[in-house]
C-alpha cells in the first residue's frame, strides 16, 4: 500500500521559484526510487527528475538541468522538487511517482504508484 500526495504548486511569474513536496505512506519508503513527471494539457506525461533509494545519484531531463533539484528525506517519507528560474514552458501538472525498485527509471510505465498531481503555472 503506497499513497502519494503532492503539494506546493501554484502560480508564479517567470524567473520565480517553487518547491514541490510529495508525502508518501508506507514503512518501506526508503527502498523506493522516486520520480517527478509533468503533463501539460494535450501532451503526454514526461519525465522531469528521479532519485534512487540512496538519495545519491540523480537524473534530470535536459530541459530542467541546472534549474530543478530533486531530494528526499526518508525519515519524513517525503520527496521534494525545488524549481528555480521557472519558465512559461514549465507550466504543467506535476506528479510524484514511486517505483518499487531501488534504481531510478525515466519512463512512467516503470513506476508503480502515482499521486494526484499539483498544478504549476508560470506566467510571462
Amino acid at each position: 500500500q503506497v499513497q502519494l500526495v503532492e503539494s506546493g504548486g501554484g502560480l508564479v511569474q517567470a524567473g520565480g521559484s517553487l518547491r514541490l513536496s510529495c508525502a508518501a505512506s508506507g514503512r518501506t519508503f526508503s527502498s523506493y526510487a522516486m520520480g517527478w513527471f509533468r503533463q501539460a494539457p494535450g501532451e503526454e506525461r514526461e519525465f522531469v527528475a528521479a532519485i534512487p533509494r540512496s538519495g545519491g545519484s540523480t537524473n534530470y531531463a535536459d530541459s530542467v538541468k541546472g534549474r530543478f533539484t530533486i531530494s528526499r528525506d526518508n525519515a519524513k517519507n517525503t520527496v521534494y522538487l525545488q524549481m528555480k528560474s521557472l519558465k512559461p514552458e514549465d507550466t504543467a501538472v506535476y506528479y510524484c511517482a514511486a517505483r518499487l525498485r531501488p534504481l531510478i527509471a525515466v519512463t512512467p510505465q516503470l513506476y508503480n504508484y502515482w499521486g494526484q498531481g499539483t498544478q504549476v503555472t508560470v506566467s510571462s
